[in-house]
């Protein structure tokens, strides 16, 4: 399995990201949440994104269940995903990678 080096990078950068803007942010992320869909033009691109947040747990689960892990070992993930979109993902594929296909001899 290759080292997933650039979700990893990703994923820290954008963390670090999405913390300083919490933690600088004059509202909490619910408020901010509701001020997004007020408005139809931006509640588009969070339909979308949370679209492509969805496709992500459904990927997540087809490649969680093909190396044999439960449904339960993927709940941080879609919670994190749920919250977050693309740290749940990213930090799936640091931890767990990819799925490889076994060559056949």
């Amino acid at each position: 399995m290759k080292k997933p080096y650039i979700a990893l990078i990703t994923l820290l950068l954008f963390s670090l990201y999405t913390a300083s803007t919490l933690l600088l942010a004059e509202q909490s992320l619910l408020e901010f949440g509701y001020g997004l869909m007020s408005s139809p033009d931006t509640a588009q691109v969070v339909i979308d994104l949370y679209l492509l947040a969805c496709l992500a747990c459904i990927w997540m689960y087809k490649d969680s269940r093909s190396k044999g892990r439960s449904l339960a070992s993927l709940l941080p993930y879609f919670l994190i995903t749920a919250l977050f979109v693309s740290i749940g993902p990213l930090l799936y594929i640091v931890i767990n990678g990819f799925a490889r296909k076994p060559v056949n001899d």
